[in-house]
């Protein structure tokens, strides 16, 4: 589970398109896109986009149709891949593991039985993100010339790093822990905008991009970068159980006279007679010396020019192993050509905030 920050959050989002962001570029958390690709992209039943050989490519056209989208308004995207978790995540890996089995099965049960509605919800909820997905859509990027970054833990961390290093304009996912690893900025619905159907429900909402700043999200709540990752906390975040019967409010309520997360939890013992089983100081730590690399800008510049396309291979890739649209992906293929050609003479600046 993400921290459930949106009701806090509300106050301080501010709508923007793709043109705000033009001559930017922006560290994606790659996990949580091709999460989001493989959830949405999906036929009326819930079954993926697969090729001939039976192999899932709903992240792959995802990836590659959205980002020569962002290309062609002059953004720059840089992708950051998760590495190896924190201990502390292995309860909510095991959870998430456990729901999808469930929605798996629920989602097969409701195949047969002709409920489309209910089966699409379920498969949406069974989503997962294998080795072979990951390998494919790193290879995908490289093919288009599209940095990325392998993060030795947590992509979302690592994007922040590079935001907060002055490498990146924003990072960019749907997730609020973001601010906890302290992103100034964060684009979220950066690669869903448009309209989505509720889960459900016979219900279409627009899905708008969104900027948040960090320093108007503390502003507003008036807590500082400490006090905000010690609310996450109480409500629960990767690395963590919440406090049962502690909400946004709650949460913002107890952390604004504390000076350390020990008086918060603390504080909680005592009001809520609950003992926690989770070492609060080992949590913070993980939010406040994050496992991350600490880049320098020849370290970035380097991997941002050694990102180059290769058409050729890029449509074999697409076309020959997975079976996209050669007419369409060729289309779209030149169009990348064509955009890192001009980019390439404008030189590496072009791709720094």
């Amino acid at each position: 589970m993400s921290v459930q920050l949106g009701k806090l959050v509300a106050d301080v989002k501010h709508k923007i398109d793709l043109s705000d962001l033009s001559g930017k570029t922006i560290a994606i958390d790659a996990y949580n896109t091709i999460y989001q690709f493989l959830s949405i992209i999906r036929q009326p039943d819930g079954t993926p986009l697969k090729d001939s050989k039976g192999n899932v490519t709903s992240h792959l056209s995802g990836l590659f149709y959205r980002t020569v989208s962002l290309l062609e308004c002059d953004v720059n995207p840089v992708f950051v891949f998760d590495g190896m978790p924190p201990i502390l995540k292995q309860r909510t890996i095991q959870k998430r593991r456990e729901i999808r089995e469930r929605a798996l099965s629920d989602w097969e049960n409701a195949k047969k039985e002709g409920m489309i509605e209910e089966a699409r919800s379920y498969a949406m909820q069974s989503t997962r993100i294998t080795k072979s997905i990951v390998d494919d859509s790193k290879m995908l990027l490289g093919l288009m010339g599209i940095p990325f970054i392998q993060a030795p833990s947590e992509g979302e961390a690592q994007a922040a790093q590079l935001a907060r290093d002055g490498l990146v304009y924003a990072s960019s996912s749907q997730d609020y822990d973001s601010f906890l690893f302290g992103a100034d900025i964060v684009i979220r619905n950066l690669t869903i905008t448009g309209k989505r159907k509720l889960p459900g429900k016979n219900v279409y909402v627009n899905v708008y991009m969104e900027k948040i700043t960090l320093s108007d999200l503390l502003k507003s709540l008036n807590i500082n970068n400490d006090q905000l990752i010690w609310l996450g906390m109480l409500m629960g975040t990767d690395f963590n159980e919440g406090i049962n019967g502690v909400g946004p409010k709650t949460a913002l309520k107890i952390v604004k006279d504390k000076k350390s997360v020990n008086d918060v939890f603390d504080f909680v013992k005592t009001k809520y007679g609950k003992e926690i089983d989770f070492d609060p100081n080992e949590v913070e730590n993980v939010f406040k010396n994050a496992d991350v690399i600490h880049m320098t800008k020849g370290m970035f510049d380097d991997i941002i020019s050694s990102a180059k396309p290769n058409e050729d291979h890029l449509l074999k890739f697409l076309c020959d192993q997975h079976d996209f649209s050669a007419e369409r992906a060729k289309k779209f293929a030149d169009r990348i050509m064509e955009i890192k050609g001009k980019s390439g003479q404008k030189g590496i600046n072009n791709w720094i905030s």
